[in-house]
């Protein structure tokens, strides 16, 4: 590909024309913009261990009352972005959040969308437009772009969870903010999936798509399990063991922007993904494994998280002799309403999609 010109090529009188315009020549910048074969991500491998984030959110419980935080949240910050950032990936934000027992994070709704993944501690519940979603280990709760949401601890243990949003999207398209709101009147308890849709059967006469985007806002990590489990038992399966958390009405994604599923890595088993347009992250449920991300190894136990950038050469590792259950996280949405997503073979990996 042919050399293009550099900005100190040109005279330093045009360049001080160009500036006092606001304009900006593209070609010494365009490979920066449009480089050859495939991205050149900011993302970076990167991996955060439970056992160093949780003494220093269970300090920050000590050091700052629920009332001056709103959300006490720490961050997972990708150094590729900079940590001011606060940012995993161009469209993933991730945080761990802890509330306190007896504690009550207020109501508010913003713009981003937002799911909770549960990470320790019971007795706590998410209450999203007037529905009291139970927190258990492995659940995954939805809290979509406008809805009210809030957070209570009836139990008396701490209670942590992982926030996933796609905020560095729509914080970068000026489209972020939240409203404040009031306590919410409850008016039905989540204790698990929604009967019908584990059933495979809809409510009638009055049952619409266009009515429900969000029909379920709780899916039990217990029943996602079993269905892992089930598959695994199932006789000549030969395809990975992965599941993806839908809207049970469409099969579609059961957010518009970010991705979910969850993965059973059997004993010793290996698994090498495929080469993905998108940015992943890993959060190891139960288990433990080895991720090796563009060759760089991340060993991995329960509560441990790791994310990966776009088209990076990723394989899964279990050594050990019992299962290991990974909920993945991913910007494929996104990228498929854009026309952007695509997978590569590993064995092509410098040939342009």
């Amino acid at each position: 590909m042919e050399q293009l010109g550099t900005l100190e090529e040109l005279p330093e009188r045009y360049r001080e024309e160009l500036n006092a315009s606001n304009l900006v020549p593209l070609w010494p910048n365009l490979r920066s913009f449009i480089p050859p074969h495939k991205p050149r991500p900011q993302t970076v491998a990167t991996a955060w261990y439970f056992q160093q984030i949780k003494p220093l959110l269970l300090e920050a419980g000590e050091l700052t009352p629920i009332e001056k935080a709103e959300r006490r949240v720490l961050a997972l910050a990708n150094p590729g972005h900079g940590l001011e950032n606060m940012k995993v990936s161009p469209a993933m934000y991730l945080g761990m959040q802890l509330l306190l027992p007896q504690e009550w994070a207020p109501a508010h709704r913003h713009a981003p969308n937002a799911v909770r993944l549960i990470v320790e501690g019971e007795g706590a519940y998410t209450t999203v437009e007037g529905q009291k979603c139970i927190m258990e280990h492995g659940d995954m709760i939805l809290t979509p772009s406008g809805l009210w949401h809030e957070h209570g601890h009836d139990g008396d243990q701490p209670v942590i969870w992982m926030d996933i949003l796609d905020l560095p999207l729509v914080y970068y398209m000026e489209a972020s903010f939240v409203e404040e709101g009031r306590r919410q009147e409850v008016d039905r308890i989540n204790q698990g999936s929604t009967p019908q849709y584990a059933a495979g059967i809809v409510p009638t006469p009055h049952f619409s798509r266009e009515d429900a985007p969000y029909p379920m806002m709780r899916y039990a990590w217990k029943d996602t399990k079993k269905v892992l489990d089930a598959l695994a038992e199932k006789a000549g399966y030969q395809d990975p063991l992965q599941v993806a958390y839908v809207n049970p009405e469409t099969g579609k994604d059961c957010q518009n922007i970010l991705g979910y599923s969850a993965l059973l890595l059997r004993p010793n088993e290996t698994l090498s993904l495929p080469l993905r347009s998108t940015a992943q992250v890993f959060h190891v449920i139960e288990g433990g494994l080895t991720i090796q991300i563009d060759q760089q190894d991340f060993h991995l136990t329960q509560a441990d998280t790791a994310c990966a950038p776009c088209f990076a050469v990723i394989d899964l590792i279990n050594t050990s002799a019992q299962p290991c259950y990974v909920f993945i996280a991913d910007e494929a949405p996104l990228q498929r309403k854009l026309g952007l997503y695509s997978v590569r073979e590993r064995h092509a990996e410098g040939v342009s999609p």
